[in-house]
């Protein structure tokens, strides 16, 4: 849905563009002038989130919480496992009262498990909002006065999410705001990037800085 706001604002913009092009065939000349100072800027919100001190805290964390959630799910799960073991090994040999008790209890095992596993992933999901919002914020405000600083009226974000096209196909370098965005954040761009491109050389999956560039061929 957000991906589509996006899009559909996008979409508006340009029309608008058409429109003022078009208008201005017959504007004057200081009108004219105007209309050409609009700037569009963009970056990319993940990369600077990713540069960001708290990254690496709310990576712990949120793996932290992950994996007492996976060792969690193998104890019930073995639990699940060997109790329907010991269920088929003496099925024969019990009493239909018995058996239909094994049976409610390895049902009801079960059903804790699905909603162990679904409470869960709300959870960590829950916990990861919690710890990026008020980054994400943060980096909103820094956005906010690179636009205001260097007079962008509007600022696109690159990435439109995960396994997604940009939203930006193709766009100059130069309005890349990126560089500006951590600056305001007290992070070295340069630094930024090489650590990033060694995460990525290293198998990480830390993104690296953006460029204005066409969508990868399937």
């Amino acid at each position: 849905m957000k991906k589509h706001i996006v899009m559909a604002f996008a979409a508006a913009l340009l029309v608008g563009g058409l429109n003022a092009q078009a208008q201005a065939q017959t504007a004057t000349p200081a009108t004219t002038a105007a209309a050409g100072a609009l700037k569009l800027g963009y970056t990319n919100i993940d990369y600077v989130l990713s540069q960001t001190p708290e990254a690496k805290d709310i990576q712990n964390q949120l793996t932290i919480q992950r994996t007492q959630t996976e060792n969690e799910l193998k104890r019930m799960q073995k639990e699940l496992e060997e109790k329907y073991g010991a269920y088929e090994k003496g099925a024969a040999q019990m009493s239909d009262v018995i058996r239909k008790d094994r049976e409610t209890e390895l049902q009801g095992l079960q059903s804790r498990i699905q909603e162990f596993s679904q409470t869960a992933q709300t959870s960590l999901q829950t916990k990861y909002q919690q710890l990026v919002n008020p980054v994400v914020q943060k980096i909103q405000k820094a956005i906010d006065a690179v636009a205001k600083e260097e007079n962008y009226q509007y600022v696109f974000n690159l990435d439109a999410g995960a396994n997604t096209i940009p939203i930006l196909l193709v766009a100059p370098e130069e309005n890349n705001i990126t560089d500006s965005v951590l600056k305001k954040l007290g992070i070295d761009p340069a630094k930024a990037a090489a650590a990033a491109k060694a995460a990525s050389t290293g198998g990480s999956t830390t993104a690296t800085k953006p460029a204005a560039t066409t969508p990868p061929k399937k």
